[in-house]
């Protein structure tokens, strides 16, 4: 799970991580209260999940996802250009996101930028610090063309972050003096917050030192373990259905795992590995697969009715490919809801279906006196070639 970057504020505050003032607004009012509350020398900030705001495009014209005002009618009239209206970056695609609102926060003076951030790797199974002198740029970009520019702190998961270590960084930051202990102060911060609300990646960037000799925390991306989010009901109640695919959200109502693509040919297959074996024969057979879709290993009728659904949704879906290899799963279960689905649905693409494990012969014989039109396939790459030749067909 993802949250905003007021929301991150918001946290960094309880966690003790020093970062410019800011509020939230939803519309020029709010906007022009929290600038006024703020004072001058101000940044308005579109909130979406997206990188490259500042250089996005709005498409009703308006440049820019980020801008510096110096008054609160400045900021209002800002906020009533980007309130409402889709961001296109180059992380949204051309499709782009939908502001439903800013952050007015204090513009900062900055003297350097630096790069920091904190995850879990999963070689060392360790949270690990990643830090660069180069930060407010493309880290990939750092991590390709000057690798050496950025270094690496794992962190022992039972004894956490120990002094030496905060040391070690702030000498490769080239942190000395009071700017040291501050940052020193940051981190620890930071890195609690990393455990104590079981987060997946803190990144902060731009990190920043300014000309009055503060360390502060300027913008902020979050990832949370979503396997942990029942122990967070607090930062659960932070997300907002809005910025993601509107299919994943309809699919986890019914604990399905699904990930919209850009192909043509939907996939509901059962397990994970199978479901990426099965993606990885469609692309072999010359197809391009338009999801991930694991209904699990012991998906319900119900949940196989609306896996259905969710893929007919999807108007660039020409095929449907069901893969299921029943072992805990009964075949005889997927084979019921493949045709309740279709008698609640008007089907009117190629339906590939390969049934294999448990049960098998009764959920092909189910199929067999439906009247569902599908094509019967018995291996996997039997079923990818099929469901290609459907759609050239």
């Amino acid at each position: 799970m993802n949250i905003h970057e007021y929301q991150a504020k918001e946290l960094f505050e309880k966690f003790g991580v020093a970062t410019p003032r800011g509020k939230v607004a939803d519309n020029a009012a709010e906007a022009r209260a929290a600038a006024v509350e703020i004072g001058s020398n101000i940044v308005v900030k579109a909130q979406v999940h997206a990188g490259g705001r500042g250089k996005g495009t709005f498409k009703n014209g308006f440049k820019g996802g980020v801008h510096l005002v110096q008054t609160p009618d400045e900021a209002a009239e800002i906020a009533t250009q980007m309130i409402g209206q889709v961001l296109v970056t180059h992380q949204t695609g051309e499709e782009g996101k939908l502001v439903s609102k800013v952050m007015i926060a204090d513009a900062v003076d900055i003297e350097k930028e630096y790069y920091l951030a904190i995850l879990m790797d999963r070689e060392s199974r360790s949270p690990v610090i990643v830090a660069s002198t180069e930060g407010g740029v493309n880290i990939e970009e750092v991590a390709e063309h000057t690798p050496e520019k950025i270094f690496h702190q794992v962190i022992h998961p039972l004894l956490g972050l120990q002094p030496y270590e905060i040391r070690n960084i702030c000498a490769k930051l080239g942190f000395s003096g009071d700017i040291a202990k501050q940052f020193g102060k940051l981190l620890q911060g930071l890195f609690k917050l990393f455990m104590d609300c079981d987060c997946s990646m803190v990144e902060v960037n731009p990190l920043v030192t300014t000309p009055d000799g503060r360390v502060l925390a300027l913008d902020a991306k979050f990832d949370f373990d979503d396997n942990a989010l029942y122990r967070h009901p607090d930062i659960a109640a932070l997300h907002d259905p809005t910025e993601e695919d509107p299919r994943e959200v309809e699919a986890a109502k019914y604990q399905l795992n699904y990930i919209g693509l850009d192909g043509n040919i939907a996939c509901l297959v059962n397990g994970a590995g199978l479901a990426m074996a099965t993606m990885d024969i469609i692309k072999h057979c010359g197809g391009e697969p338009a999801n991930f879709l694991d209904v699990g290993g012991g998906a319900t009728q119900e949940q196989v009715r609306n896996a259905f659904k969710i893929i007919l949704g999807d108007p660039k879906v020409k095929a449907i490919l069901v893969n299921i290899f029943g072992g805990i799963m009964d075949c005889d279960v997927i084979a019921k809801g493949i045709v309740a689905a279709c008698q609640e649905v008007d089907l009117n693409i190629p339906l590939v279906v390969r049934l294999e494990g448990n049960n098998v012969a009764a959920g092909k014989e189910t199929l067999a006196n439906s009247t569902v039109d599908l094509i019967s396939a018995d291996t996997l790459a039997d079923a990818a070639a099929k469901a290609v030749k459907a759609i050239a067909v």
